[in-house]
């Protein structure tokens, strides 16, 4: 059973169902304002706590693992969506009890008579006991101390007032992907080669002394044909396939500036009947 003493040790804590299985860490602790005991704990659950459900904490365990409370994981998931105001409206938490099938309140006779009209006089309505960070300012040395109620017994003569600080922090995640494609195309190329060629060309030449015997060493007269063979150069053509360069893919590192926008809470302490002098100690 959890109670007043014990509620700095909820905040935080990691939050169980009834098989053990972890549902999220506890935010908040609402407290019934007609007993002033326990009766609600908000439980952040998601991915990165961002999403928070009420869980019926009055018949839950506080043990050295974190708290187990007596629904399913499942059954919270899908519990009502209840802004976390610091408060719960008599008809939000009827919703609750509704939903988890838990007896509306600890005096049934207030209830019935809230139901015949006199909300004005409902004393079943919960305020939030926001004790984030409460273990360390002096509550481990105030035992009794519960926090919603500075005028009573079991309290001293301050309230801890807490705010939310952001904590921002990155994770790597895929974005895309890059591949190298290698593909065939085809491009036409003109150059230019010299190629030669043999051509016919007459040379006549008088009888001298000393071509005279090569003159005269056939018939004076008669028929007689001579062949050359005329030689010329074709352009030849031959292709291979040669590496031109290498072609891999790399990453680099490039790191710029995000800007993150969040909603931080914090309480404020209002003076009353008393001149707030605003003195540090």
């Amino acid at each position: 059973m959890i109670g007043t003493d014990t509620i700095s040790r909820v905040i935080g804590q990691d939050v169980y169902d009834e098989a053990g299985e972890k549902i999220g860490s506890a935010s908040e602790v609402y407290l019934d304002d007609e007993t002033g005991q326990p009766e609600w704990v908000t439980v952040r659950t998601g991915l990165f706590g961002t999403k928070e459900s009420f869980v019926p904490i009055r018949n839950a365990d506080l043990t050295d693992n974190g708290v187990r409370v007596p629904v399913s994981k499942a059954r919270v998931k899908d519990a009502p969506k209840i802004d976390t105001d610091g408060h719960l409206s008599p008809q939000e938490e009827q919703e609750l009890y509704r939903y988890y099938g838990l007896g509306g309140g600890t005096d049934t006779g207030m209830q019935s008579e809230t139901t015949a009209g006199m909300q004005s006089e409902t004393t079943t309505g919960m305020q939030s006991e926001t004790t984030t960070g409460m273990a360390g300012t002096g509550m481990t040395d105030h035992p009794g101390t519960v926090g919603h109620d500075t005028s009573g017994p079991t309290t001293d003569s301050a309230m801890t007032r807490s705010e939310e600080h952001l904590s921002v922090g990155t994770r790597e995640e895929e974005i895309g992907r890059a591949r190298l494609r290698k593909y065939v195309v085809s491009e036409n190329v003109t150059e230019t080669v010299p190629v030669t060629r043999e051509e016919v060309r007459v040379e006549r030449e008088p009888i001298t002394d000393a071509n005279v015997g090569n003159a005269l060493d056939g018939p004076a007269i008669s028929e007689e044909e001579h062949e050359v063979t005329l030689h010329a150069e074709r352009p030849v053509v031959a292709k291979e396939a040669v590496p031109v360069e290498r072609v891999r893919l790399d990453t680099e590192t490039v790191t710029e500036q995000a800007q993150v926008n969040e909603t931080l809470r914090k309480e404020e302490i209002e003076v009353d009947g008393a001149t707030d002098n605003d003195r540090r100690v």
